[in-house]
């Protein structure tokens, strides 16, 4: 595990073109929450939804990979304006690939934030690799950067604003909100 600040970090955050997030454990805390219908629930932190659509103001392009297939995630992934989300199965590889090659990217030009071992194939590629430190062991000991914040808790916006800083981006956008 490397330490948040390593400048190799900010090396990595500062070539990233495209950001995917894992959803379970990620962008929510990883509960599932079951309703009288059988209905799964979700619930999603509105501070790393903003982090996402900063993160696409500065250019970034931003994608979903999930095992589970749910229509939550993908009325979260529309409202956020997330361009490509992949769900239901275990082998994220094949979607990731696909992805990476559809946009003609390079590994080293991608960032992906996850937490458990189905992400490890991903997370294993990628130029920057991001664990959340409620991910699995096996998942923290093998990735470039671990967040602050849990899943759901801000993890995402965290990451979101380390690529922006890294790229020199971060006091532009935020100059908007800062008059």
């Amino acid at each position: 595990m490397t330490q948040a600040y390593d400048v190799r970090n900010v090396e990595r955050a500062a070539n990233v073109r495209l950001m995917i997030f894992d959803v379970d454990g990620v962008l929510t805390d990883g509960s599932l929450h079951y309703g009288a219908e059988g209905e799964a629930l979700k619930t999603f932190n509105v501070q790393d939804g903003l982090g996402i659509k900063l993160l696409q103001e500065g250019g970034i392009r931003t994608a979903i990979i999930s095992a589970r297939r749910s229509p939550q995630v993908t009325a979260r992934a529309k409202d956020l304006g997330i361009e490509f989300v992949h769900q239901g199965g275990h082998d994220k590889l094949t979607p990731f690939n696909a992805l990476v090659a559809q946009l003609g990217l390079t590994y080293e030009q991608v960032g992906f934030i996850g937490d458990d071992v189905v992400d490890l194939p991903i997370l294993s590629r990628v130029g920057f690799a991001v664990a959340v430190p409620n991910g699995r062991q096996e998942v923290m000991t093998r990735v470039h950067h671990v967040t602050q914040h849990a899943g759901g808790q801000g993890a995402v916006r965290e990451v979101c604003e380390f690529v922006l800083r890294a790229q020199g981006l971060y006091d532009k956008i935020m100059a908007q909100f800062l008059v």
